[in-house]
């Protein structure tokens, strides 16, 4: 960084066009805010959004194709608005590495974003830098915004509806454009304020993480049961639900341990929390049980879903011959880790349930729920239908509903999960505060 000399003194020299920052507020202070900028004439709308975010306190940093900066908005037009290096190709110094990589920016935002862009992200291509900085940040799990903008006849294509479906199934949250005009135009700098504003004041109060310094547990994933060497027992759940309540709770600043069973897919190496792996449903409750008595949990949130039954006896030690005609296996049912946590816990822990149930109905849904929380004594439970449409078990969106021990419920409905993870989060910070949750859904 630059400095200046004064007589005796030296002072930090910073960009001139940063003295705008924090202006009008710090809701965005200490955020930095990768703005991508792709082909549409829209292009020059950013100039103000730049501005506008870092009046509210953000550090933008702008990216832009080779063919945005060499015909609708010029580098140095993006210099003099954010102060910051403008990003137009990538070279040694892996720009899409230092942006987008694991933790490296808060968000990444493309305004105005292309059908062409869509397309590319929604497949995998990565050929100019703002796709590449994309495609780093969905497998680093930085938050995505894209503000479309095209002629509303492109928007209303079927292809192009499928790639917007596709992202948003991974996460990304789309900001919906204005039609009018035969075009679907780019939305409003004092709209995408707000939806930015809002998606952070989920985590921070007067600018401080709300669960700064809690500690948290999460279980995530199935259990398996072997049967013999190499036949088992299991479910199909993914652990995309108890990783994406992990990954939320660490933005949110809490110490977060997963004890984490099988899951579909592997999403925990981008946590930078603890992760412990188990197999069978008597590792992770002696895991869990160990992590109670030694150490001081405020929130615990059972996400995996354990096996509820294993073999009365041992396993098989050598793999039993296909050519029987029939097995009987006696199965029993394993130890319940959710009627212990109360017990066992060193503190006063918030515990937070699940329970999945299969094509019943709502009320059915919220009474067996409501009778599992008095059972084991806990805070809130998060019931599902894993028989419904859009919401089966591995799929990348749930409906839920949360109940209290007032029996008050909070609907959510179909939704991507990490979408779910943040929702659910609010809710616990509100019972962190003494306030409970407020009723919002009336149940037949």
């Amino acid at each position: 960084m630059n400095v200046r000399e004064k007589g005796n003194s030296r002072r930090t020299v910073v960009h001139p066009s940063k003295d705008i920052i924090g202006l009008e507020g710090n809701d965005l202070a200490g955020k930095k805010i990768v703005l991508c900028i792709t082909g549409s004439v829209a292009a020059y709308k950013a100039i103000d959004l730049a501005r506008l975010l870092m009046r509210y306190g953000a550090d933008v940093h702008p990216v832009m194709s080779e063919m945005v900066a060499s015909t609708l908005l010029t580098p140095d037009m993006m210099k003099w608005t954010t102060g910051n290096h403008v990003v137009t190709k990538l070279t040694g110094n892996l720009e899409h590495i230092f942006l987008a990589d694991y933790n490296m920016s808060d968000l990444i935002l493309v305004y105005p974003c292309t059908a062409n862009t869509i397309g590319k992200v929604a497949n995998g291509i990565d050929d100019t830098p703002v796709t590449s900085i994309l495609s780093v940040a969905l497998g680093s799990r930085i938050s995505i915004m894209i503000a479309p903008a095209m002629h509303k006849s492109m928007y209303s294509n079927p292809f192009i509806k499928e790639n917007i479906c596709r992202l948003k199934n991974q996460g990304i949250e789309f900001l919906e454009p204005l039609i009018s005009e035969g075009k679907a135009k780019v939305a409003r700098s004092d709209q995408v304020l707000n939806s930015i504003l809002n998606k952070f004041k989920e985590t921070r109060r007067n600018g401080v993480l709300l669960l700064a310094g809690k500690n948290v547990l999460v279980t995530a994933g199935s259990t398996i049961e072997y049967i013999d060497p190499i036949r088992l027992i299991t479910n199909l759940s993914s652990g995309k639900m108890g990783n994406a309540i992990a990954e939320e709770a660490a933005k949110r600043g809490a110490n977060v341990t997963i004890v984490c069973g099988h899951t579909t897919y592997d999403a925990f190496s981008s946590l930078t929390h603890n992760v412990i792996k188990v197999n069978t449903s008597d590792e992770m409750y002696n895991t869990v049980m160990s992590e109670l008595s030694s150490k001081k949990y405020d929130i615990v949130i059972l996400a995996a879903a354990v096996a509820d039954f294993k073999l009365e006896e041992k396993k098989f030690t050598k793999k039993i011959d296909s050519r029987k005609d029939k097995l009987l296996l006696p199965l029993s049912s394993t130890k319940k880790i959710i009627d212990k946590v109360k017990q066992t816990s060193k503190t006063n822990t918030l515990l937070v349930a699940f329970k999945a149930e299969y094509r019943v109905s709502n009320s059915y849904i919220v009474n067996r729920a409501y009778e599992k929380l008095k059972e084991c004594n806990g805070d809130l439970i998060v019931a599902n239908d894993v028989g419904r449409e859009g919401s089966e078990i591995s799929s990348d969106n749930n409906e839920v509903f949360i109940v209290d021990r007032q029996k008050k419920v909070i609907h959510l409905p179909l939704q991507n999960k990490r979408d779910i993870a943040r929702k659910l989060l609010d809710i616990i910070e509100k019972y962190l505060d003494n306030k409970g949750i407020k009723d919002n859904n009336s149940i037949n």
